[in-house]
């Protein structure tokens, strides 16, 4: 018994004399603080939409806010030199002066390759840690959380840091749980788990826990921003602090595509589709129906072209990459299909400008810049009937179509079809009501929005040291 009683003793002191050295650790970084915007981003060579706000929210806290620093938390080897000229060579934003930049050592934590089992929960708990050796490093007032990283906000907040975010979607939705309860394979569901009744079981209860804590985390944020009407609908639901929440479209750079004209003046009908190259854009679902159009094209008609535009964040999208060239010579596609890789954004310009259509299929896109764009640049957006597109962006203008939604390979390939079909004065009309509906995504209504939305945090004055 007095052996217990001593062991018992020791895990109280060790347990107390851990926290007493938390406790310091905290008091200590929170008397550091300094006045600026912490910008966690860890993955800073992404590429992708994510990548735009990030340096666009950049912008804007330095146009209203010149007397705050901006610093980049990420985990690539960058300078704030060369994070400068990636904001303006792939995206095109001006920043005003080089942001900070601190370096992130333990990015591995939160990397997906590191969790093939629980994967969300994982990243999740890994990202704590990763926010943990940011904060250390360089602590700001404000902790600006671009990557859905929510995980991080409880401990930014015993930092001292008023939380803003921008959620491009959440970590686990209600329509995630229903694929589970409905045994649906998906990309992020084995067939293996869907076929099992009690594997199945085992991933709802995991996934209803994780829920739970999504949510918890999440109420600890001061200011949320979502990007569209699916986004912010689950979000209000799980984290329960809808007057915190508020819909700043994402930034959709599009000027110089709304210059472009409407008329397509190739011979040859090119489709479009731009997105990184990662399991959940369902590159090959748009393959395959276009092969299944192509086949169904009446005698005359030109065979139309098209044109995969995307980006590789690792091996992994690499080998999806190649798996998708090589499915293309199994269909005997090679001299109707092209692909782009890591173009800059003046050649994205001229591919979408030469384009009658563009697709895009990815169940519940939380949003859908590459939709947007191509209504900008006048081709013609099919995409999955589901989140972003059918909520937000092809919807009628003026009483006019503005695009096609479908959610099959066959109904992909019908909407194709129709395209191809349509005379010019048809088209003309659909791609010039999809012009005028781009402009409600357009930069500057960003720019209006987001500074509506950060002004009552970042006009606060700092709050005390503790």
């Amino acid at each position: 018994m007095a052996i217990w009683v001593e062991i018992f003793s020791f895990l109280s002191t060790t347990v107390v004399i851990a926290l007493a050295a938390l406790v310091v650790a905290v008091i200590s970084v929170r008397r550091r603080r300094r006045r600026g915007v912490g910008f966690f981003h860890p993955y800073t060579n992404d590429g992708g939409g994510g990548e735009r706000v990030l340096w666009c929210a950049v912008r804007a806290v330095q146009d209203d806010y010149p007397d705050l620093d901006c610093i980049i938390y990420s985990g690539d080897d960058a300078s704030p030199d060369s994070l400068h000229a990636r904001a303006i060579e792939r995206f095109g934003v001006h920043l005003l002066r080089p942001p900070m930049v601190v370096r992130l050592y333990k990015r591995r934590w939160v990397d997906e390759k590191s969790y093939p089992r629980f994967t969300m929960i994982g990243q999740s708990l890994g990202s704590i840690y990763l926010s943990w050796e940011a904060l250390c490093k360089f602590t700001p007032q404000f902790f600006f959380d671009t990557s859905g990283y929510a995980f991080t906000y409880p401990l930014a907040w015993i930092f001292g840091c008023k939380v803003i975010c921008y959620t491009h979607y959440p970590t686990i939705s209600s329509d995630m749980v229903f694929r589970i309860r409905q045994q649906s394979p998906m990309y992020n569901n084995h067939a293996l788990i869907a076929k099992s009744v009690w594997l199945s079981r085992c991933k709802l209860l995991y996934y209803i826990l994780f829920s739970w804590l999504y949510g918890l985390v999440g109420s600890f944020a001061h200011l949320v921003m979502v990007n569209s009407s699916w986004t912010r609908s689950h979000i209000e639901k799980l984290w329960k602090i809808p007057s915190r929440i508020k819909m700043v479209y994402p930034p959709c750079e599009t000027s110089m595509l709304q210059e472009l004209p409407l008329e397509r003046l190739a011979e040859i009908p090119t489709f479009v589709s731009v997105a990184q190259f990662r399991p959940e854009k369902a590159h090959s679902l748009q393959l395959e129906a276009f092969a299944l159009a192509v086949s169904k094209l009446g005698p005359g008609m030109h065979k139309p072209k098209l044109q995969f535009v995307g980006s590789c964040r690792n091996m992994e999208d690499n080998e999806r990459l190649q798996k998708l060239k090589i499915r293309t010579i199994e269909l005997n596609m090679e001299s109707n299909v092209e692909f782009y890789k890591d173009v800059k954004y003046r050649e994205l310009v001229q591919l979408l400008g030469g384009a009658v259509a563009g697709l895009h299929s990815m169940i519940d896109e939380h949003f859908g810049i590459s939709v947007v764009e191509y209504m900008a640049a006048g081709a013609i957006p099919i995409a999955h009937n589901s989140a972003g597109p059918r909520m937000d962006i092809i919807l009628e203008e003026d009483g006019q179509r503005t695009g096609f939604l479908a959610s099959s390979k066959e109904e992909f390939a019908d909407a194709i079809l129709e395209v191809l079909r349509m005379n010019e004065s048809e088209r003309l009309k659909i791609a010039a009501a999809a012009r005028r509906r781009a402009q409600r995504f357009s930069e500057k209504r960003f720019y209006e929005c987001f500074k509506s939305a950060v002004l009552p945090i970042l006009s606060r004055p700092p709050p005390a040291s503790t």
